[in-house]
């Protein structure tokens, strides 16, 4: 089965909800509260973690407008590179999926170490993805909306 057909059959998986340009700006503005704690914690693990939530909340915000619902990390992040590709580059998705695990095994696992490398990177990543998810935002009109709407139905096996 089609990893994006799952994500739509699995509980808090993908839904379809209504386009919602407000709720979507309220997610950018988490991400941006993300951003600031990131930049005045000192903890490492906390700043990994603060730097993957500015990430994911920005994204979260483009699928919102959208009127798109994902509860699930792995499938919002697999939207973001099958349903998204004309916005995000393969290298931003792989970002992504990188700060997402980086920021498990910050949260989770006490003898796993992130790479000082990968913590500078998100941290440096973050405001960037950021400034371009609200640009997305911004520029998305009906048309789009509704063009990618279609396109995820159509991947889901489902009518409108």
């Amino acid at each position: 089965m089609d990893q994006l057909v799952w994500c739509g059959r699995i509980k808090n998986g993908i839904s379809l909800t209504a386009p919602n340009e407000t709720l979507a700006s309220a997610y950018l503005k988490k991400a941006e509260e993300a951003l600031e704690t990131m930049q005045t914690i000192t903890a490492r693990d906390w700043k990994i973690t603060t730097a993957y939530y500015a990430m994911y909340f920005s994204l979260y915000a483009v699928l919102t407008r959208l009127g798109i619902r994902c509860e699930n990390h792995s499938c919002t992040i697999l939207l973001m590179e099958r349903l998204l590709s004309n916005y995000f580059t393969p290298a931003e998705v792989t970002l992504v999926e990188r700060a997402r695990g980086a920021r498990v095994d910050a949260q989770y696992y006490i003898s796993r170490e992130v790479p000082d490398p990968l913590c500078e990177e998100l941290i440096r990543a973050a405001p960037r993805f950021l400034v371009k998810c609200a640009a997305i935002v911004s520029a998305m009109n009906e048309r789009t909306v509704g063009t990618l709407r279609k396109r995820l139905m159509e991947a889901l096996g489902k009518e409108d």
